[in-house]
């Protein structure tokens, strides 16, 4: 049976063209999938009941299922969502207040091998690349569900975008020119995979790039991020002017503040130094508890605090406003697994 949500243009063109269809029927089919967001074919209401029947011989819109949903207080939506062979990742719509903007928090691997002490994902370990389709699934779940259109797509979800480059690039394409979301309402987020970052700097794309710093220093990074052991923060320090000077665009530092660990005034001042020469912004993230870590967050003056020194430095700097905390669907919370779905 073909899946159709995935296809590109050409691909559906092929499809009809096996049917004996006009290519015009492609464009239909296509228009469905990814700006109506349809369900089922029997939707696709200006295709003629006959070809409807005989596409449903041969074609679904999608097999993967939602296994649980969960709404936060706040609007946040989290779906755990099952592929076919059984496999599930979480995948998270998020609202704001006075905006109109919604935006897509999506994972890229199922599990992952960077291992982040203060990230629930990490503790699964890396079970497998996510394929481009099963990304762009996410959203397309997130649409037929809620009858709404994504304007934004973050890869802060589960696994690392970086350790998936050509599944998340192709997603991106299609994010871009199938469901017409521009290209700088994608951001690609990365804890500092140093060869690809040099790799995306390279493709000189209109996306943007926010790397997971959570640290001012060497040995914080360290007890934080294990990659750091591979991917220092000197060396990082080269690819992030690197990329600015290649691409002229701004990078977006985030930083996970963690109480009597990364918050303090010293903290703050080593940070501005590392930074100090990177065209960038800075957004300041309170932790979200975890289990299975002694982590806190910090009070909201020291969060403010920390905002300011940084802002002193001639940085924007914003505090991410937290979504979703109550369903562990904000920053670090995904896990993925159904047994731990509350």
């Amino acid at each position: 049976m073909k899946i159709l949500s995935g296809l590109t243009q050409s691909e559906l063109e092929q499809l009809t063209d096996n049917l004996g269809a006009s290519r015009f029927r492609a464009r239909q089919i296509h228009n469905w999938i990814y700006l109506k967001s349809v369900k089922s074919i029997d939707e696709m209401t200006d295709l003629s009941v006959k070809f409807r029947d005989e596409l449903k011989k041969s074609a679904v819109v999608s097999d993967t299922k939602i296994k649980v949903k969960q709404v936060s207080s706040d609007g946040t939506i989290k779906y755990l969502l099952e592929y076919p062979d059984g496999e599930c990742v979480e995948t998270v719509l998020m609202r704001f207040d006075n905006r109109a903007n919604l935006t897509a928090c999506v994972s890229s691997q199922v599990g992952c091998a960077v291992n982040c002490t203060f990230c629930a994902t990490g503790k699964r370990g890396f079970i497998r690349n996510l394929t481009y389709k099963e990304i762009i699934e996410q959203v397309l779940t997130i649409q037929r569900d809620t009858g709404l259109k994504v304007t934004n797509v973050v890869f802060m979800g589960q696994g690392e975008p970086l350790l998936n480059l050509d599944n998340v690039l192709k997603a991106m394409e299609m994010f871009n020119e199938d469901f017409q979301i521009g290209a700088r309402r994608l951001t690609v987020s990365t804890s500092g995979i140093i060869p690809q970052m040099i790799k995306l700097a390279d493709l000189d794309m209109q996306s943007t790039l926010a790397l997971s710093l959570h640290a001012p220093n060497h040995d914080i990074r360290l007890k934080l991020m294990p990659v750091e052991s591979k991917y220092n923060m000197d060396e990082l320090h080269k690819a992030l002017k690197y990329y600015v000077d290649k691409t002229g665009r701004r990078i977006t530092i985030e930083y996970l503040l963690i109480k009597d660990l990364n918050d303090t005034i010293d903290s703050a001042k080593q940070l501005a130094q590392y930074l100090k020469d990177i065209k960038c912004n800075i957004n300041l993230i309170p932790y979200n508890p975890t289990e299975k870590n002694d982590y806190k967050r910090p009070s909201n003056n020291s969060i403010m605090k920390f905002k300011s020194l940084m802002e002193h430095s001639g940085k924007k700097v914003t505090v991410r406003l937290e979504r979703g905390a109550d369903i562990d669907a904000a920053c670090g919370q995904l896990r993925g697994k159904v047994d731990t779905v509350k």
